[in-house]
């Protein structure tokens, strides 16, 4: 490179988009620095802490699943998780440290000026300036401010309990998905799990019928699930950790071997100095950006969990797409062509959703019509059968006029792969009937549209 401290792009970060985009500007001939605070992070949140280590310990959960508490079997499945994240960082270190306009840097960086930042890199401080730079630097479990709620001894967060002691007893702090895949795959392990969620219900925001199929098989697991429970604060000493809630009115304590506080992910900001450049940020604390992925400051794009958008690698990945538009395209792909964006928490069997739930179409006043069964009564659906779990329900919500699929939620094996088809579907305007008729391999789980869609209950 012919000036350090002249390049191209600056990517703050080693996230999917970031690390995508450095890459695709790299390949075409600009120059680019990528800075990345730990060298445990390349790659960035979803490879070393989030969905694949993750995902790793909850498939040998279910491996484990009836055979007890057994911390010899959950080191193991460290290991491994620990031996393929390692692989993959390695990996994702390589694909951008062997390309020639490439710079990598491991070091925390600040803003410092417009298109200016530095990074303290061990006992080396250095600054760098480029056309424009991109923010790339996440999310982190959100914090408490509970008493006693510092991660630390037998308190948690979800980064901290993966390489924790497997607990006999796990007190889980939030019913949300990270919550509730750690509640799953803790019970799968053997650990006895109750989690403490302060709504109403647990997943308010899915229909009940499909609720209850997810608690069931949380049940199933040796999960207990706590709603109404209002946290007040957290105690520990060398032998156990004591949460007090209260429940409509009534003190409760619940004592455990651990506690992991699952309050969500927060924009990894605080050391970015944004105000010094004029970076504005949410309320929530997110990045403020326009529909092109631009902050408020010249040249200065953020993508990714630190924008405030949907916090998915997916999503991140089309952060990517937008940004590498508006710098080598056309500039007019957008946060705005997004739609159908499917997700899925990873329980035993998983839930996978996309669109609308009947009880958010039907406070929308619109016309439609609801297809719906259990796993277990489908006959056109051997798969989860065939591998010993026929757990779950499909529900399929329609417009009753054009037959366009306006949501849909899935909970069974391999939903994660079948609600990808879905939205595909709903992207493109297929509708329930043509996706009902079309043709699917035997036996798969795919196959269920072909009976699911073609029963509408109401």
């Amino acid at each position: 490179m012919e000036d350090e401290n002249d390049l191209d792009l600056i990517v703050i970060g080693w996230g999917k988009g970031g690390k995508t985009l450095a890459g695709t500007l790299a390949r075409a001939g600009q120059r680019v620095a990528i800075v990345e605070a730990s060298q445990e992070m390349y790659g960035g949140t979803c490879i070393n802490i989030g969905c694949v280590p993750t995902k790793i310990l909850i498939h040998d959960a279910e491996n484990h699943a009836g055979h007890g508490f057994d911390p010899e079997y959950f080191d193991t499945a460290v290991e491994r998780r620990d031996k393929l994240t390692a692989m993959m960082r390695a990996k994702n270190f390589s694909m951008l440290d062997t390309l020639d306009s490439v710079m990598t840097i491991t070091g925390r960086a600040s803003f410092i000026g417009p298109r200016r930042i530095r990074v303290q890199a061990g006992d080396e401080t250095l600054e760098l300036a480029a056309k424009r730079i991109i923010i790339n630097t996440g999310a982190i479990p959100a914090s408490s401010d509970l008493e006693g709620a510092s991660v630390g001894g037998r308190i948690h967060d979800s980064t901290t309990l993966q390489h924790a002691p497997l607990p006999k007893s796990l007190v889980v702090i939030g019913g949300g998905p990270v919550g509730l895949e750690f509640a799953s795959m803790f019970g799968h392990f053997g650990s006895k799990v109750t989690v403490l969620d302060r709504g109403p219900r647990a997943l308010k925001n899915e229909d009940e019928d499909v609720a209850a199929e997810v608690l069931a098989a949380l049940s199933d697991a040796g999960v207990r699930v706590v709603v109404r429970a209002s946290v007040q604060r957290i105690s520990q000493n060398a032998h156990t950790a004591r949460v007090r809630y209260e429940q409509d009115g009534r003190p409760q304590d619940i004592e455990a071997d651990a506690v992991l506080i699952a309050l969500g992910r927060t924009p990894a900001t605080l050391e970015l100095n944004l105000a010094a450049v004029g970076i504005e940020t949410t309320a929530s604390g997110a990045i403020t950006v326009d529909d092109h992925l631009s902050t408020t400051a010249e040249g200065v794009y953020a993508l990714g969990d630190v924008n405030g958008g949907p916090q998915f690698t997916y999503i991140s990945l089309d952060d990517n797409r937008i940004v590498a538009d508006a710098i080598l395209g056309t500039g007019k792909r957008s946060t705005a062509d997004r739609v159908a964006v499917p997700h899925t928490t990873f329980t035993t069997p998983p839930l996978a959703r996309v669109g609308l739930s009947e009880q958010d179409a039907r406070a929308q006043g619109l016309s439609i019509k609801v297809a719906v069964k259990k796993v277990s009564e489908i006959a056109a659906m051997p798969r989860p059968k065939i591998v010993g779990d026929a757990r779950g329900i499909i529900k399929f919500v329609v417009d009753a006029q054009t037959d366009l699929i306006l949501g849909a939620a899935l909970v069974h094996v391999d939903s994660q792969e079948v609600i990808n088809l879905v939205a595909l579907a709903m992207r493109q305007g297929v509708t329930s009937t043509t996706l009902r008729d079309s043709i699917f391999t035997h036996p798969s789980s795919t196959e269920a549209l072909n009976e699911v869609l073609g029963s509408f209950a109401r």
